[in-house]
């Protein structure tokens, strides 16, 4: 059975963040768990802020049509997220923002996030871990059309979470990125051959 395409992304484009060494332990346990991995930055894929004005003048930027080609290009996503005020970042909240705005590409109709399936993974240097922010996450994603599974990994004390190779040192979190990973790929892998809708 040919494996499913999961896009890896972090909610923080910040040098060191510990959202981008979350999301690269993550890509590592897709890709030893069978999945086709691709991880991308936001920072490559950079837009205003979200104006209705702006859009009506300009229309829906390019690279939010760059990304959601991408997301639509892949059966499932795994965001790994930075908590902000107990809530979503502001890069994260407004690039789904963008590409939740776009209805047609190249004259078709397009929603890039209808038919995918998300996995969650926050991490912070509090106790909270950043779970706070997931549930916002969901709620955003779940509004898009996307099934979030209901499994997710968060990661606390994340300054000491990580070993030098930057793998996950506690064995309870590894199981629960473990878990978060196996779930998704079991999901994406129902879409990716139609057994569900």
């Amino acid at each position: 059975m040919p494996a499913p395409k999961i896009l890896v992304f972090a909610g923080s484009i910040r040098t060191g963040a510990y959202s981008g060494r979350t999301a690269d332990a993550a890509t590592r346990e897709l890709a030893l768990e069978g999945a086709e991995v691709t991880r991308i930055s936001l920072a490559d894929y950079t837009m205003p802020i979200m104006d209705q004005d702006l859009e009506r003048e300009k229309g829906v930027p390019e690279n939010a049509y760059r990304l959601g080609r991408m997301i639509a290009a892949h059966h499932g996503m795994l965001i790994a997220s930075p908590e902000y005020n107990a809530s979503i970042p502001p890069l994260l909240k407004n690039t789904l923002d963008w590409v939740s705005r776009i209805r047609r590409d190249n004259g078709r109709t397009f929603k890039p996030f209808e038919g995918r399936v998300a996995g969650l993974c926050s991490s912070s240097e509090g106790n909270f871990a950043g779970a706070r922010g997931l549930y916002h996450l969901r709620a955003v994603l779940m509004a898009c059309g996307v099934e979030v599974i209901t499994p997710q990994c968060a990661i606390g004390r994340a300054h000491e979470a990580f070993d030098e190779e930057g793998e996950i040192r506690e064995e309870r979190v590894r199981l629960a990125m473990q878990t978060v990973v196996r779930t998704l790929i079991e999901r994406a892998r129902m879409f990716s051959f139609g057994l569900e809708r």
